[in-house]
């Protein structure tokens, strides 16, 4: 339990970092973090040896998983499609000891409001690794002055769209089937 007696406990057992003031070189937010079954994972940004692990995590997607036509039903291009956002985007990854568990863009990131993306292996659903990675793209989209994040979601998702208003996404829009916040 942290020392200031909230219930949230360290994001790592190795330390306390409930009074951490971190450093310039630290990421926006603690990557450290467990899922709720306890297993330990990080979120951290994408790199170029993470995009073999990170196409086998949607491969592992079922087409009942896909949103709005993402992720890309074949795996040409979901490629094209990652290599884009890698281009273009802000991309985290949340990876535990079997892989990737996550992954979270927003692009274009150098859009005052980018559009945001958010899936999670099907291994690892429900399991509050979507609402960490939404937290730490929040944070690292504050921390580069970004004003705002747009998402569209399918308004049949109540789970989705119940950890978007927790966060503080508020709905700008409503189409036939989808939800803009």
């Amino acid at each position: 339990m942290p020392v200031d007696g909230s219930d949230q406990r360290p994001a790592c057992d190795a330390w306390d970092n409930s009074r951490c003031e971190g450093t310039v070189h630290c990421q926006p937010r603690c990557p450290r973090a467990f899922d709720d079954d306890g297993q330990p994972y990080v979120v951290r940004p994408f790199t170029d040896d993470d995009r073999a692990p990170l196409v086998e995590m949607y491969d592992a997607m079922s087409l009942k998983t896909t949103t709005l036509g993402l992720p890309p039903r074949t795996r040409e291009r979901t490629e094209r499609w990652l290599d884009d956002l890698a281009d273009e985007g802000l991309n985290l990854l949340a990876v535990g000891d079997d892989g990737v568990w996550g992954h979270v863009a927003a692009a274009p990131a150098d859009a005052s409001d980018p559009e945001l993306v958010v899936f999670v292996h099907p291994d690892h659903r429900g399991c509050g690794v979507g609402t960490e990675l939404l937290k730490q793209l929040v944070a690292y989209a504050d921390a580069d002055g970004c004003e705002s994040l747009v998402l569209t979601v399918d308004e049949d998702n109540e789970r989705a769209v119940h950890v978007y208003d927790n966060l503080g996404f508020d709905v700008t829009e409503r189409l036939r089937a989808e939800v803009t916040m």
